[in-house]
């Protein structure tokens, strides 16, 4: 398991076929995925790892972004195990390329364009847009451009920071055979395309021998008049013949990149009023983010999915088996960047605990931390804490969480404002 972290292995530990997995850490998470990227590296340590273990490695996995995602195909190829192609993920993770494929089958996406930082001029899209590497997670160094001032601010931001992802990607990329359209030194540059807007959700499935399924669509919620999340909820409460269309795109673009024997999820914005849909983004493994909410609504987390395709089997996800009929990953956010003098204590955790079942609490922000120097956070706000919720209805799900938010005090000495945001929840 590429850095496994606590509450994913609690998770895994829940799944079915218990007497047939032993998961062990494969490097752990903060070598992972905090600082600059040093692809190279982590590639030689884990083998080397993967070399001196005793028993047999019949699987290798991990729901993190880049660089695990790209790590997961080629130790397994290496090691002779199941898992997708590196070239089916990359098409995936290069956003640009993403694009190229995804026109290919489908006309479910904003109109965009490709951005080189060395000259960099505003491209010819209709305004506003958002730019941002061509890889990137967590909405980091994605930024939205309404004039040219906008634009050379993003460029200056992006270009200042890229390298710490973008040099490791152009190493991912040096690995295959690129089509004329990537070309070296790809990993640094950006994509710009037109903002579209409605309801965000994102579709989980899985490819087993050719054939993708879907097997849960999860609403975002953002923070009222902003980009930042507020929650995932799950399950969607879009119309069935929203979702049935949403689950008809995935699998052509799915099919169409040739992603095969892994997880995905694939991100959308629905406009009601005029009925359209639009891929925001396609990702070659699970959100991790939704394990929680599928354990609680379905019966068993989405790790069982990722599990199951690495040992070369149809995951065969149970429906609707959980002990609650909602549930939601809640963000408590500020948008002050600020110092934090304290924050919960753990019998303020406990206090939640015992006030709302089974509620699964990470904070985020902890004391002494300034939160401009918290890892992964987006461009306009701040985490400080992330609550998993169930409920029996939405109704229940809100004052859950309410409850949580008055439970939980978070002390902090206010440096500025984030650009675009208001006050939060818990701040």
């Amino acid at each position: 398991m590429l850095g496994l972290d606590e509450r994913n292995c609690r998770l895994l530990h829940h799944l079915p076929h218990q007497n047939e997995y032993s998961f062990h850490p494969l490097l752990s998470k903060s070598e992972l995925m905090e600082g600059e990227v040093g692809l190279s590296d982590y590639l030689e340590r884990a083998q080397r790892e993967l070399d001196k273990f005793d028993g047999s490695v019949d699987a290798i996995v991990g729901y993190w972004d880049f660089p695990v995602s790209s790590m997961v195909p080629i130790l397994a190829q290496r090691n002779g195990l199941h898992g997708p192609s590196l070239e089916s993920v990359v098409k995936c993770e290069h956003k640009y390329w993403s694009r190229l494929e995804q026109q290919k089958v489908t006309d479910a996406l904003p109109a965009f364009a490709l951005v080189d930082l060395n000259d960099a001029k505003m491209p010819g899209l209709r305004l506003p847009f958002w730019l941002k590497p061509v890889k990137s997670y967590s909405s980091v160094l994605a930024f939205r451009v309404g004039n040219q001032e906008d634009f050379d601010h993003a460029v200056a931001e992006i270009r200042e920071c890229i390298g710490a992802v973008g040099t490791a990607f152009d190493y991912v990329l040096s690995m295959l055979d690129l089509p004329p359209e990537i070309h070296e030194g790809h990993g640094q540059m950006c994509l710009a395309e037109e903002e579209v807007g409605g309801q965000q959700i994102t579709a989980e499935g899985y490819c087993f021998g050719g054939e993708p399924t879907v097997y849960g669509v999860v609403d975002s919620m953002t923070y009222p008049g902003t980009s930042s999340f507020l929650r995932y909820q799950y399950p969607s409460g879009l119309p069935q013949e929203v979702c049935d269309r949403v689950e008809e795109i995935c699998k052509q673009v799915v099919r169409q990149v040739g992603l095969d024997r892994t997880t995905f999820n694939i991100e959308f914005f629905w406009d009601s009023d005029k009925g359209d849909l639009s891929i925001l983004e396609m990702n070659p493994r699970l959100s991790q983010s939704h394990a929680p909410l599928f354990e609680f609504v379905d019966g068993v987390a989405n790790l069982h999915a990722m599990v199951r395709l690495a040992l070369g089997k149809d995951p065969e996800m149970p429906f609707r088996r959980g002990r609650y009929e909602v549930a939601a990953k809640w963000y408590m956010r500020t948008f002050k960047h600020a110092f934090v003098r304290s924050g919960p204590s753990r019998d303020d955790i406990e206090q939640v605990r015992r006030a709302v079942p089974d509620i699964i609490v990470d904070i985020v922000a902890t004391e002494g931390a300034n939160l401009s120097d918290v890892p992964f956070q987006d461009a306009y706000s701040y985490e400080l804490a992330a609550l998993y919720i169930g409920a029996r209805n939405e109704t229940e799900l809100l004052e859950r969480f309410h409850r949580s938010t008055e439970l939980l005090h978070f002390d902090l000495d206010e440096i500025g404002r984030r650009a675009g945001g208001a006050a939060s929840l818990g701040a």
